[in-house]
Parts: C-alpha cells; sequence; structure tokens
C-alpha cells in the first residue's frame, strides 16, 4: 500500500517589510503543468511544482492536483514527486508515474477512495505512457535495464564505446487490472534496430501509431519516421518513412484519418513543417495548407473529425488554431495579453481543454478553456500566496532595426519609473536562436528575473531579433549563414531606441544571455565596448568546437549551409571567440559541467582567453547541471549572480 505525506517548501525566509522583488521570490513561484479535463469535462487533473530548498536538499517536488465540484484539492502528497496525470476513460482512475521506488513507474490511484497502486515495477528506464481509449490496457515506452553494463560498473570495466548499443525504447503493454494471479506482466509489443518515440493509440485501442528513429539522440530527431502497430497480430507496417520528418500522429475520432507533421525533404526546422493526413482506407497522403508558422503543434481532432486543432507562436502570445480537412487553417483564440497555453488533452465532447495562463504581472495557474465560447475557468491557485510586491510596467514595443526591418521586443520598466529619467539597461537575449521572448510572468524562476531586475532600478529590454519564431518563417530564416549580423543589428537598434526615448542611460548598460543568447553576448562584447558587464550564460563561443563536441551539430549545418569544412571562414569569423582581442567588458560565465547541448569547453575557451587578455572575467562551473541550471539552489545562485555582476560593474 502506498502511503502520502506531504514534505513543506523550504526556502529561506523572507521578510515581513518585503519592498521589492529578488530571486528568492522567484524561487517560490510554482511551476503548474500538465493539465487533463476528465472525459466528462466535470473534473480537471494539474501539477504544480515547488522548490525544495534544506540544507542537504536542493530539488524540485511535483505533485498532482483534482479539480472537482468547483474545489482543488492535493491528490498526491509525500517527499517524491508524482506527475503525467491522466484519466481513465471511465474518469473512475487517475494515471500517474513516479520514482517513490526508488525508479520512475505506473501508478494508478482510485478517485473515490482508497489506496494508490503500483501497475510496473520497471528497473530500466521508463518513457511516456498511454491508456488505451477502452481503458484496458496501458502502453508505455522503456529500455530494459542492462545487467552486463551494471556488472561492468562495479568491476570497474565499463568503458564507454561511442555511438555503441544506443539506449532504445521499445513500446511495452500492460493491463490495467491484474490477473487471477493479482500481477501484470509487461509485454513488448514493439521493437528493432530503432528508438520509439511519441506514439497515439487509435480509437478502437487495436493500433498504436508510433515515431521511431535510429537512437534516442537530439541528433537523429530530423530522422523520425511513423509506423503502426497492430495489437492483435503484433504486425508493424510503415506509415511514412521518407526524407522528411514525420511527427505527432493523431488518429481521427472516427478513424478514417491520421495527421501529422511533415518537413520538408531536407528535415530541417528552418525550413518549415505542415500538416499532412493520411486516409487510412486508401494509404493516400495529402499536404494540408501552411500555417502561418510552418511549426504547427498538434492538440487534438474536433469530436465530429472535421478539423485539427494546433498550436503556434502568435508574436509575443500564443494562439490555437482550427485546420479543416481542406483548410485554409481558421485562427481559433489568441489572448488579448499574456499567454494561454493549451495542452494536448480535451474531455471526449472536445468543449473542454486543458490549459495553462499567465501573463507579465500573474503567475502562471490552470485552466480549462471552453472550445466553443472561448472562456477560462481558473482552477489552480498555485501562486496565489505570492507577495503582492510592485512589479515593473512591462509592455510589447517596436523599433526600426539599420535595414529598415521591423523588430519587436518586451520592455519592463523600473519599480517607481519616472518619466524624463535615465535608468541603467539590462539587454537580455534568449536562446535558440529559433526562440522567443514571450508575455509570461517576468517574477517566474528562470536563468535571470526580470522582476529583480526592475525592483533594483533597471529598465529591462528582451529583444525578439531575426531568427526569432512567431514572426513568420521568413523571419526565422533571417539569420540564415549571418549569425552575429542582422541580429546584432536589431538587437543594437533596440537599444538605441530606449536611449533616444531617454529611458536608457547609454553610459550604464549590461548584456546576458544563455544559450544563443550567451552566443550573441560573446558576439556583442567582441563588437562593441558599449556594455559595462556581460553574463554569458551557457553560450556558444566557438562554432569551430561546438560543432565537434555538441549533440545536435546538424542545427549548425542548418545554420551555416554546411559543416566547418565546408565553411571554414564562416565558422571563424561569426565566433566571438576568434575577435577576444576586441573585449574590454567585464565578463562573467555561467556553465553546467553535464551540458551536452552546449558543452563547458565553449565558456573554458572564452574565460582562458580574456583571462589572459587582462579583461576582468570570472567562470562559475555547476555541477551535475545540464544546459539549464536545475537544482534550486543553483537556480538561486545563477540569478542572483546575474544581479551581483551587473550591479558591480554598471554602477
Amino acid at each position: 500500500m502506498l502511503r502520502f505525506s506531504w514534505l513543506l517548501l523550504a526556502l529561506p525566509a523572507l521578510a515581513q517589510n518585503d519592498t521589492g522583488w529578488t530571486p528568492e521570490h522567484s524561487m517560490r513561484v510554482q511551476k503548474v503543468a500538465d493539465v487533463v479535463p476528465s472525459p466528462d469535462g466535470s473534473m480537471a487533473l494539474w501539477t504544480q511544482t515547488r522548490a525544495i530548498i534544506e540544507p542537504e536538499k536542493s530539488e524540485q517536488l511535483t505533485h498532482i492536483f483534482l479539480w472537482r465540484n468547483g474545489k482543488a484539492i492535493q491528490l498526491t502528497r509525500g517527499d517524491k514527486s508524482a506527475q503525467d496525470p491522466s484519466f481513465s476513460p471511465g474518469g473512475k482512475w487517475v494515471f500517474f508515474t513516479s520514482d517513490r521506488s526508488g525508479k520512475k513507474n505506473l501508478y494508478r490511484l482510485p478517485l473515490d477512495g482508497g489506496e494508490g497502486e503500483m501497475l510496473t515495477d520497471w528497473k530500466g528506464a521508463l518513457g511516456p505512457y498511454r491508456v488505451s481509449p477502452d481503458g484496458k490496457t496501458i502502453a508505455f515506452t522503456a529500455a530494459e535495464p542492462d545487467p552486463d553494463e551494471e556488472k561492468a560498473r562495479k568491476e570497474k570495466r565499463d568503458v564507454k564505446v561511442i555511438d555503441d548499443r544506443p539506449r532504445n525504447h521499445s513500446l511495452w503493454l500492460v493491463t490495467a487490472e491484474p490477473d487471477a494471479a493479482g500481477k501484470r506482466a509487461p509485454r513488448k509489443a514493439a521493437s528493432g534496430s530503432f528508438h520509439i518515440g511519441a506514439f497515439r493509440w487509435s480509437p478502437d485501442s487495436r493500433r498504436i501509431a508510433f515515431e521511431q528513429r535510429p537512437t534516442p539522440d537530439f541528433n537523429d530527431g530530423r530522422r523520425a519516421d511513423l509506423s503502426e502497430l497492430d495489437i492483435e497480430s503484433g504486425v508493424i507496417k510503415s506509415i511514412a518513412n521518407g526524407a522528411a520528418t514525420e511527427t505527432q500522429p493523431r488518429y481521427s475520432p472516427d478513424g478514417r484519418f491520421l495527421a501529422f507533421v511533415k518537413s520538408t525533404d531536407s528535415a530541417s526546422t528552418l525550413d518549415g513543417s505542415r500538416i499532412a493526413l493520411l486516409d487510412r482506407t486508401s494509404a493516400a497522403v495529402r499536404l494540408l495548407p501552411a500555417s502561418s508558422e510552418e511549426r504547427p503543434q498538434l492538440l487534438d481532432w474536433s469530436p465530429d473529425s472535421r478539423r485539427i486543432f494546433f498550436t503556434e507562436p502568435n508574436r509575443t502570445r500564443s494562439a490555437v488554431y482550427a485546420m479543416p480537412l481542406d483548410g485554409p487553417p481558421v485562427l481559433k483564440h489568441s489572448p488579448e495579453k499574456g499567454m494561454l497555453r493549451l495542452e494536448d488533452a480535451f474531455s471526449r465532447d472536445g468543449l473542454w481543454a486543458g490549459a495553462v495562463a499567465e501573463s507579465a504581472t500573474q503567475p502562471i495557474e490552470a485552466f480549462l478553456f471552453q472550445m466553443d465560447t472561448k472562456q477560462t475557468t481558473q482552477i489552480s491557485q498555485a501562486n496565489a500566496a505570492l507577495p503582492k510586491l510592485p512589479l515593473g510596467e512591462t509592455r510589447v514595443i517596436r523599433w526600426k532595426s539599420r535595414d529598415g526591418a521591423e523588430v519587436e521586443g518586451i520592455l519592463t520598466l523600473p519599480t517607481g519609473y519616472e518619466k524624463g529619467r535615465m535608468y541603467p539597461l539590462a539587454l537580455i537575449i534568449h536562446g535558440g536562436p529559433a526562440g522567443i521572448f514571450a508575455e509570461t510572468f517576468i517574477g517566474a524562476q528562470g536563468v535571470q528575473s526580470v522582476a529583480a531586475f526592475a525592483a533594483k532600478g533597471y529598465v529591462v529590454l528582451r529583444a525578439n531579433p531575426r531568427g526569432s519564431i512567431g514572426y513568420g518563417l521568413k523571419f526565422t530564416r533571417a539569420n540564415l549563414k549571418d549569425w552575429g549580423g542582422g541580429d546584432y543589428q536589431d538587437i543594437m537598434s533596440g537599444v538605441d531606441h530606449l536611449i533616444a526615448q531617454g529611458i536608457a542611460d547609454p553610459n550604464r548598460m549590461a548584456v546576458m544571455g544563455w544559450s544563443y543568447g550567451g552566443y550573441m553576448t560573446s558576439w556583442i562584447i567582441s563588437q562593441t565596448g558599449r556594455f559595462k558587464a556581460a553574463i554569458v550564460g551557457a553560450g556558444i563561443t566557438n562554432l569551430w568546437s561546438m560543432w565537434g563536441t555538441n549533440d545536435i551539430p546538424s542545427t549548425l549545418d542548418d545554420y551555416f549551409a554546411g559543416s566547418p569544412w565546408d565553411q571554414p571562414e564562416l565558422y571563424r569569423q561569426r565566433s566571438g571567440l576568434f575577435h577576444a582581442k576586441q573585449v574590454k567588458t567585464p565578463t562573467l560565465f555561467l556553465h553546467g559541467e553535464a551540458d551536452l547541448r552546449v558543452p563547458i569547453g565553449q565558456a573554458y575557451e572564452y574565460y582562458h582567453a580574456l583571462k589572459q587578455l587582462g579583461v576582468t572575467t570570472k567562470m562559475v562551473a555547476y555541477p551535475r547541471t545540464p544546459h539549464g541550471p536545475q537544482e534550486p539552489k543553483f537556480q538561486l545562485d545563477v540569478m542572483q549572480r546575474h544581479i551581483d555582476w551587473v550591479e558591480k560593474y554598471t554602477k
């Protein structure tokens, strides 16, 4: 039997007379996700994640909440996370995953009271799961444990042969109810020399469509194809296996069609993707009209099987579209302000969708979205107890770049802003480069706390330069073979715009960014001495060495029209490291030691260069940390170091 107990949030105590937002406040903002309406729309599930900071603990704890009869209750408890919630088709059970057994496993909990039960006892790596529409079977992806690997580790002979024996996931099935002996024995349903990713059940519970690619490596993501498993016979047939990337399978409720997303034959995300429709009777596939961004994220079908709902970024907001079977796409909803992000979970009648919403001044919460009336019902109070501190006014602004292109960004003014007075500037650059700054809560957890900078008296500019998503595929592609070119001009034009308006003080400016934002920061300080402080977070500084050491080198191939040996001069010219002699700005490097996306060597190279050149610099390495900080103590440290470094050199 499972017993649930609650571990209280432990964070440094905040003063009762708080007057301004700090990184400590950001760490108290809970994350809300996985909003799932019940099949009949009368209930909903979601997860809340909070930071646990104790003397010997630094972790994120996630638990599942239930909305029923207009009230929210916490459904799971304990010092181990519970996540990935879903309802049984009849709405009597809640399924979820947890690592409370020591390994991630699948559980279910009765809604009418009683103890939860463990459905699997998996010793390997468990992936996503889905309950069949008839409620009898749960499918999940998983990799089996390798006893030879564990034995080799104990005997200290655990050498790693690169690209050998990838840890591919197979597709497994387990019954919802135990057999006569009270057991549930998972059976392998689909496997081979491929890795199985996302999948969906057919409406009759007889088939499963799934993504497959050679290995789980990120660089193989573009090689994804689609196959279909017949549950009874075990026969697997190919659905789509061309040069394009084929992902996101979705069966129509009437079973006639399978929708999926298909890229161009280049398999580059920079060339766009479209929704494809497979007629399951004739096996004919046709492409539906292009969406505005050409990067649709499928949600679900309408109950009458006549439309497919999907979401895409829409400038600094989000948008939901409906794609009829013959197109073109129709805008279903885009919020007047802030972000409303729908989950791919709908009630059976298609009227209710799970969603999360937030704005610059309102922290994230869970909502139910009515698809017909577009009304929202807030169901969570995850962040209701946050202190009501003043937050800097935030608004979307536009300016012209040097070549006349319109650029958009988000401006946050200092708390207590006085018109006509100039303030120090904190310029923040997003990752990607195919990323975006959206109208999200400025006090949320992150690598930089916008609200904390505003409370310290800074004006904060977050630009969406060319290369960003949300402004059409042409704009996203506008920085091909031009990193550090037009995007640099877009950003600096935004800075000049604020100076011309008398908002930003040109003598007190700092620049910072993470990932590609770190790249642009390392590039900017090699091109201009206008900034008094810089923070390079997990940034690319040497495109040559980055290509050979990161986990997605094909991305650089897409942006630079080839590998370093194809474009040697371009890779060299557009690397900040090769212009290090021009840098005068005091620069802080922050990087995770376990970063595979941008390996920590990128920071070491630039740090050593600046150190040897006599430029004021410091480097902080975070153990166990991937491309972004995960542990709360590290998150807090990263946010605070941003503020401390900027304060030291701009004021």
